[in-house]
Parts: C-alpha cells; sequence; structure tokens
C-alpha cells in the first residue's frame, strides 16, 4: 500500500510541477524569490548541502550497515544499505535518462535543466528510513530525532540554494518511502518481522508535535501559493511569498513523509 500511494504522488507532482506550464511558473517564481534570501541563511544552506558528498554518504552508509553487523542481523544490515543505495539509483536514472523537463515556460540557464526528484533529498530521507529500520527499538525515537531534524533541513536548504524546486524534494521523500516500503516488505518475507506491545509515550509526543508542525508549515504553504495565483508571477513580492510558500511545503512533506514511514513500523521491529 505504501509503494502503491508513494509511486502514485511521485507520478502527480512530476505531470503537474513539471509538464504543465502553470506548474513549472510557479516554481521557477518560487527560485527568483530565492534571490532575496539573507546571505547568512544562504550561506547556511550551502554550508549544509556542502557536507553531503560521495564519500560522506559513503561513510554514513557504511556505519548504517554496520549497525545492522553488530546486531548480528545480516539481512537487515543489506537492506538498509540497499534503501540508501537504491534510492540513489532511482533518483539519478530519473533525473538523468527517465523524466524529462519540456521548455513550456521561457526560461534561460539553470532553470531548463531537470532537477526532479532531489538527490540529496533523497539520501536524507533514505538515512532517515534506513535509521529507522536498522536502529533496535527502544532507540527508534531518539534516532528519529536526531536523524528527521537534519533531514527536514536537507530538503528545506536545496530551496533555500536554489538547488532545488519543491517539487524535487517531495519526489526525493516519495522514493524513499518506496524504497522504505520496499525494504519492509523484503524483511516480511523473510519472517523477519514482529510486534511489539510496548510504545514509549515520549516518543508519540514527540510525533504530535512533529505532526502538528507539519500542519502548520503545509497551511502556511498552501495559503501563499494560492493567495499569489491572482498576481503576476514577475512581482518581487510574489515570488518572495512562493519561496516561502516552496520552503514550508518542502519542511511540511519531509516531515509527513518521515512520519508516514514510522507510523507504518509503529509496534514492529526486526526478529
Amino acid at each position: 500500500m505504501l509503494l502503491t500511494c508513494a509511486t502514485v504522488v511521485l507520478v502527480i507532482t512530476y505531470v503537474l510541477a513539471v509538464q504543465t506550464a502553470g506548474g513549472q511558473s510557479l516554481e521557477n517564481a518560487a527560485l527568483r524569490g530565492a534571490d532575496q534570501v539573507s546571505d547568512p541563511d544562504s550561506d547556511q544552506a550551502w554550508k549544509s548541502l556542502g557536507q553531503i558528498t560521495v564519500w560522506s554518504l559513503a561513510v554514513g552508509t557504511v556505519l548504517i550497515g554496520l549497525i545492522g553487523v553488530l546486531r548480528k542481523k545480516y539481512l537487515l544490515a543489506a537492506v538498509a544499505v540497499g534503501t540508501i543505495v537504491g534510492g540513489q539509483v532511482v533518483t539519478q536514472s530519473l533525473k538523468r535518462f527517465i523524466l524529462p523537463r519540456p521548455e513550456l515556460v521561457p526560461v534561460t540557464g539553470d532553470f531548463v535543466q531537470n532537477s526532479f526528484p532531489s538527490g540529496h533529498t533523497t539520501i536524507a530521507m533514505t538515512a532517515l528510513v534506513a535509521v529507522l529500520l536498522v536502529v533496535p527499538f527502544r532507540y527508534r525515537g531518539l534516532a528519529m530525532f536526531v536523524v528527521m531534524t537534519w533531514a527536514i533541513g536537507i530538503g528545506a536548504y536545496t530551496v533555500t540554494a536554489k538547488w532545488h524546486r519543491f517539487s524535487d524534494t517531495l519526489g526525493g521523500d516519495m522514493v524513499a518511502l518506496m524504497m522504505g516500503a520496499i525494504a519492509a516488505l523484503i524483511l516480511h518475507r523473510a519472517g523477519r518481522i514482529s510486534r511489539v506491545d510496548r510504545a514509549p509515550k515520549l516518543r508519540v509526543v514527540y510525533v504530535v508535535l512533529m505532526a502538528f508542525g507539519a500542519a502548520v508549515l503545509l497551511a502556511l504553504g498552501v495559503l501563499l501559493v494560492v493567495g499569489s495565483l491572482a498576481y503576476t508571477l514577475q512581482d518581487p513580492v510574489i515570488e518572495w511569498n512562493l519561496y516561502l510558500a516552496a520552503h514550508s511545503l518542502a519542511m511540511a512533506c519531509s516531515v509527513l513523509a518521515g512520519l508516514v514511514y514510522w507510523a507504518s513500523w509503529r509496534k514492529l521491529e526486526v526478529a
């Protein structure tokens, strides 16, 4: 079910945001609005994104796999590593070879390049998924708190740095959910999933707070987009509003994607 839903959302997002003139116009205006971001905020975004390199990705992936190995759960280790690696294979294949970006509106420079889905967002969200899979149940709340906080920031930073559009981050979220669903299916078919009776209350409090924050950001983003539709998209104020909308929506959707995957594993662990 999760795999199907994530795939459908990925396709719908691509069609509406990339294959329509209206979608391209709105997101290009949001990118222009990012030019108004303050220098400290822009520098922070570039710094955070710059920390994700081939080497840091390799080290992080090995460490996640090592957790599974130390727990003597070798299939789990392989599945967790495969989630991150598979996410990049899917994302880069979609972006470079499969999903074209037609020129439906007049643009120049970087705006004409296809950036759907976001590789950085996929890295961050598949890392979150892999951590939720591989850590022991009693540490899952702490792992979610640390890694989700970082992952949410990465998606938003790609918009601030003008590396990606909001739809790219949502696409990355959906690829991560797809990889996570496949990982869960493999573990289920292998008979490695068992139920847990306990549900730590502090973890539930964190989830409720994050869900509330995501709902507020989602509502803010939608209102900013709707409120901008009656005006010309070349207005600097509207461009700024659309940037704020893209930033808010990127954060909200990353939170929701993480919570959805957590919910799919609630009271479950790898036996």
